[in-house]
């Protein structure tokens, strides 16, 4: 049973508080018995080893527990959040999926039986079933293009959280379906920590639940980290519980950095690196002001080729359901991160599909933007590339600016143009500047880099 050292750990811990959710406290003694309660259930829905299982819920006790049942009974989960709603058919029939569960925010719980019985068809999948192993699919987000079902194996997985880290009461930021989401639950209970869930995922939301339940860890995006700061709120929280924020899924501006680590002092800031189809790797930042890391961790191999990251992993995807292998003929994820290299240490520039191709010289997006938000009536930047007949590509800018500045598209691109000419060469300043009120992130606080149409 995959799951085996988890309920070991369980037991050993059982009053201790493994979930805190709408403000009330679930104990670890809970949790195993909620697993047992649904794996019965189940069980009487026919859910067996291999069945595709679409479970849409958040963090909530219920739904860890479905989440973890579902593990131990060697099914094959897709996890879902409210989020992808309005996709969620698609991504059944893309995955697959035999059975949906829903959990919904007041624990109301409902399962059905979906018409797809084509499971089994599926290559991945067979070779899960015949070694008898739960997966996982999971939906790429990358900030251009459509999303890529990424099948894993569930049991790789989950060899990483044998050996129990620190126990900290953590905030579960990062969604139901993210990587990095799963990573922060099963990391946290697998430690014998507590999972703080945030009532939802705004800036006064989670410096609450970081004051009232003593969060010790936040692992988030740079974009909501940006967010925090410009709301000067935050100040008025006790965030004296806080130890360390941990930071990935884009890259952080340097500006921010610093400013994060002179307002909060007392507290680690650590850079992760993950994707959705290798997982979180095991980091280490340089130091907490550096966006400098080492990556790998056992069984874990990295090499750079042509300016981008590969790596070789045990917990790195089987495949792709709908797309190309992304694996090079010597079996490296290619995970099309461009990097720089500096003896032991990496520094993610950006996704090497949002690169502009200026005249030859290679632009990233991030270090634009970081620029360009270093401008006081500026509130959030999104560069991106367009065609050009002279140049293949020019960088252009999408700017949300802060209320009280109200200058014309003009007044603004002289402004940022002259910024940039002191920070950026003369490729990467932006052409064309246009001002966005609208301008804002997904639903994973990540930026998404594409012209408007």
């Amino acid at each position: 049973m995959p799951t085996r050292f988890l309920q070991e750990r369980f037991r050993q811990v059982s009053d201790n508080d493994a979930i805190v959710w709408q403000g009330q406290s679930f104990s670890y003694a809970w949790l195993l018995d909620a697993i047992g309660q649904w794996d019965t259930r189940l069980s009487e829905q026919a859910v067996h080893a291999g069945t595709a299982t679409t479970l849409v819920a958040d963090f909530s006790p219920h739904g860890v527990a479905a989440l973890l049942a579902l593990i131990q009974r060697g099914a094959i989960i897709v996890p879902m959040s409210e989020s992808l709603r309005n996709k969620r058919h698609t991504y059944e029939q893309l995955a697959r999926c035999e059975v949906a569960i829903e959990i919904t925010r007041d624990e109301s719980i409902s399962i059905h039986k979906l018409h797809s019985t084509a499971a089994t068809e599926h290559p991945l999948y067979a070779k899960l079933k015949s070694v008898s192993h739960p997966g996982l699919v999971l939906f790429s987000s990358g900030s251009t293009g459509e999303p890529k079902a990424a099948v894993h194996d569930f049991t790789r997985l989950l060899d990483k959280f044998r050996i129990a880290g620190r126990p900290l009461r953590t905030l579960a930021f990062l969604l139901f379906d993210h990587i990095g989401g799963l990573n922060t639950i099963l990391h946290t209970l697998g430690s014998g920590g507590c999972v703080v869930v945030p009532s939802n995922r705004s800036a006064e939301a989670v410096l609450s639940a970081i004051q009232d339940f003593a969060v010790q860890l936040l692992p988030t995006s740079p974009t909501f980290l940006k967010l925090l700061l410009m709301r000067s709120a935050w100040q008025e929280y006790d965030l004296r519980s806080l130890q360390m924020i941990t930071y990935g899924t884009e890259p952080m501006s340097p500006h921010i950095l610093a400013v994060l680590n002179e307002k909060l002092p007392h507290v680690q800031f650590k850079q992760t690196y993950g994707l959705s189809e290798v997982g979180i790797l095991r980091s280490k930042s340089k130091d907490s002001s550096s966006l400098w890391m080492k990556l790998g961790g056992d069984g874990v191999e990295t090499r750079v080729v042509d300016n981008v990251l590969q790596i070789k992993s045990h917990s790195t995807m089987l495949g792709y359901l709908n797309a190309a292998s992304p694996f090079s003929d010597d079996g490296w994820f290619i995970t099309g991160d461009a990097v720089q290299v500096d003896g032991e240490y990496f520094k993610v520039l950006g996704r090497g599909g949002e690169i502009i191709n200026v005249g030859g010289e290679k632009v990233y997006p991030a270090e634009v933007e970081a620029v360009i938000e270093m401008m006081p009536q500026v509130d959030t930047a999104t560069v991106y590339g367009e065609d050009n007949a002279i140049m293949g590509m020019i960088v252009c800018a999408r700017v949300k600016l802060v209320v009280g500045h109200e200058p014309s598209a003009k007044e603004l691109t002289q402004a940022v143009r002259r910024h940039c000419r002191h920070h950026l060469t003369a490729k990467q300043i932006p052409i064309r500047v246009t001002i966005d009120p609208h301008l804002s992130h997904d639903e994973r606080f990540k930026k998404q880099r594409r012209p408007q149409s």
